[in-house]
């Protein structure tokens, strides 16, 4: 009897799990449906992959970016001169000793031709002469330290080079810019533009190359009495009409004699230096009938200028007489001419050694 009621419970039991299975599964079914369009959108193990790999590419670009952005404010050369001496940090305060050549080239009358110019002109136009100085810089394995205004700062550094392979690069480079330059006012006379002119000077010697600044603000500095003669000599390019100015020393370094075309200059002391230096212009450049002319009387000029050192007026006034009558139109005799005259009528100490404060 007991047997027989409890035989239905198990039955309705049964029934109510059902119908909770039934329902639950109901509601499955419709959270799946809901949540559907959410998983569909989920990226699978291979777009995540995708997805990081992307994300590397564009930080390896990024990167890139800014590895060539911080190349044009501080030249590649600089960071492979301080590995050479082996540190690869470019860090505050590094300086290493090393002999190189330095050119300074500036524009001539730069002031007067920017007067003519709107702020958006002047840029446009100083942008378009740089350009066209880089490359015969690059070309001859210098690089640009420094824009200053109008004017350009390279060094040559030739990493596997020797010290003649530096000098000679700047020469090269000096000669390639006077050959930029030329090219350049065939276009600006195309345009109708004024035509420019530069002065370029050029001195081998020892400088010290460092790093100079705050941990904020740092730049890449030479200095040295090397750095200084060159600029000197950049300077003194319009006061003997002429285009490349370069030190006995840099022509030493070159071993120049049948390699280039040049002539004495003068003997001087520049400003902020004690010790006479010999200077010379570079003439392979010029037109070949100038050339000529100034090969010619290029030993009349260097014996006139070694009989002013002594003092022997007379003489010295001879050779500068008889070099402007082999080049009548050269500059550079009455230059020296007039110096004599100043000179022999001024009251010189008794330790002049002959030079020329310029």
């Amino acid at each position: 009897m007991l047997a027989q009621f409890l035989q239905p419970i198990p039955i309705a039991l049964l029934v109510i799990i059902a119908i909770y299975t039934i329902v639950l599964l109901v509601l499955l079914k419709r959270t799946l449906q809901d949540k559907a369009p959410e998983i569909s959108n989920l990226p699978s193990v291979n777009d995540t992959s995708d997805v990081a790999s992307s994300n590397y590419v564009d930080k390896a670009d990024e990167a890139m970016r800014l590895n060539q952005t911080f190349r044009k404010f501080v030249p590649k050369q600089f960071v492979d001169h301080f590995a050479k001496h082996g540190s690869d940090a470019l860090e505050l305060g590094r300086a290493d000793e090393d002999e190189l050549a330095i050119l300074f080239s500036d524009i001539r009358g730069f002031t007067g031709l920017s007067e003519n110019m709107t702020p958006q002109e002047l840029m446009n136009f100083l942008n378009s002469y740089f350009l066209r100085m880089n490359d015969p810089i690059h070309q001859n394995h210098g690089f640009i330290d420094k824009f200053i205004g109008d004017a350009v700062m390279a060094l040559f550094d030739r990493p596997s080079g020797t010290n003649t392979d530096k000098a000679r690069d700047a020469i090269r480079a000096a000669l390639g810019l006077r050959k930029a330059i030329l090219l350049y006012n065939e276009h600006r006379s195309n345009c109708h533009y004024p035509a420019v002119n530069i002065g370029i000077g050029v001195h081998f010697g020892p400088v010290i190359i460092g790093t100079v600044g705050s941990e904020d603000r740092m730049d890449t500095t030479v200095i040295g009495d090397a750095v200084n003669i060159a600029f000197r000599l950049e300077a003194l390019a319009p006061k003997y009409f002429t285009d490349i100015v370069v030190s006995e020393e840099t022509l030493k370094q070159a071993n120049a004699e049948g390699v280039f075309t040049y002539r004495m200059l003068d003997w001087i002391r520049v400003k902020g230096r004690q010790t006479p230096i010999e200077i010379y212009e570079v003439i392979d450049h010029q037109a070949e009938e100038v050339k000529q002319l100034k090969v010619a009387n290029a030993e009349l000029i260097k014996l006139g200028i070694t009989y002013r050192k002594l003092q022997k007026w007379d003489q010295a006034q001879q050779y500068f007489k008889r070099a402007m009558e082999v080049s009548p139109s050269d500059t550079l005799a009455k230059h020296h001419l007039f110096q004599c005259d100043v000179l022999m009528n001024s009251d010189l100490s008794k330790d002049w050694d002959g030079s020329i404060l310029l």
